[in-house]
């Protein structure tokens, strides 16, 4: 019930008075950001000795195992709550039907192990999808049809299930499964549960669309020059936000512990409507495209590096997430601290 009338007019109401000093402002901010909403997302790769830069997103690298405990330990200091690791994968261990996914020895499995040794502390989020791992670049495998080559959704889902099991065997502390199969949530979580890995947690890409802002993550990869075709069979339609809550509803019926709208900012409509809705945890993915444009405009001096990352992050927690996946963690976060 609302008490009274809210609204003055002027000049009894100035709405600039809490507007007028920092302290003020700080009084009545009604959003705040903090470390403890940031989840980093780091690419890794094979071989020793190496860093290297992402070009289309400038000062992200992948990095080697044997400097990853030393990348990573820069999030530990500042008490960056989790990490989100995705491997590139060699060209000579992808093919049709990505069976480097199913290796308990592949890279991200190894990374998971090493960092839980290092960082016990530290989540540990575990990407499943079968793009790192296909020479085809698809999350999923592909069959024959009688209209053409299809993403075949239940045996995708059957590799899915082992290549998540692997991972939270390795130490994956959330299995977040980012190729929008139907199903795959419930059978993650059977599988899981079966495996005596009860209190692995599912956070699942529920809302994924078929957006043109992944195209430097693909690059990060290695997954973009092999992509055949496009993801529109799976992934959702951007014209689309109904839709939205009908995958959420049913991957939260099937297990999921957490939910996720990705990409971030063209699509937080979505993660207001899937927090109104359902009040589960809820979380964006600020992703390549969106870094870097960002970045693109900071390096042409177009915009304000510091002032532009931190009002997007906050959009993010405006419009209902519980927290973002950002590339942006590590330097979010040492401005929160003041470091």
């Amino acid at each position: 019930m609302t008490i009274g009338n809210p609204v003055g007019a002027f000049p009894a109401t100035r709405m600039r008075r809490n507007r007028r000093d920092a302290w003020t402002r700080r009084l009545n901010a009604e959003t705040m950001l903090s470390v403890d909403d940031l989840i980093w997302p780091i690419f890794i790769r094979e071989g020793a000795g190496q860093t290297t830069e992402v070009a289309s997103m400038p000062g992200v690298v992948r990095v080697t195992l044997d400097r990853l405990a030393g990348h990573v330990e820069q999030a530990a200091a500042l008490g960056i709550p989790a990490i989100a690791l995705f491997p590139m994968t060699p060209p000579e261990l992808k093919n049709a039907e990505g069976t480097e996914a199913l290796n308990p020895e592949n890279l991200i499995c190894r990374a998971a192990r090493l960092l839980k040794r290092e960082f016990p502390e530290i989540g540990l989020v575990g990407d499943v999808a079968l793009d790192p791992y296909t020479d085809h670049g698809h999350d999923g495998l592909i069959r024959e049809t009688r209209t053409g080559d299809y993403v075949h959704n239940d045996d995708s889902v059957a590799v899915l299930v082992t290549q998540a099991v692997n991972q939270a065997e390795a130490g994956i502390d959330v299995i977040a499964p980012s190729d929008m199969m139907d199903g795959r949530i419930g059978a993650i979580r059977g599988a899981l549960d079966e495996a005596g890995l009860i209190d692995t947690r599912i956070m699942s890409y529920a809302a994924k669309y078929a957006s043109a802002f992944y195209g430097p993550f693909r690059d990060a990869v290695g997954s973009g020059k092999a992509l055949r075709g496009d993801k529109k069979t799976y992934q959702m339609d951007p014209a689309n936000s109904d839709e939205a809550l009908r995958e959420v509803a049913l991957d939260l019926a099937e297990g999921a512990d957490m939910v996720m709208v990705k990409p971030g900012m063209p699509y937080l409509d979505i993660v207001r409507r899937v927090k109104d809705r359902f009040g589960v945890p809820t979380f964006a993915y600020q992703v390549s495209g969106e870094y870097a444009m960002i970045m693109a405009a900071v390096r042409n001096g177009w915009l304000e590096h510091e002032r532009a990352m931190m009002e997007s992050l906050l959009g993010f927690k405006r419009a209902g997430a519980n927290g973002v996946l950002t590339y942006f963690a590590v330097e979010a976060a040492r401005l929160l601290k003041g470091r």
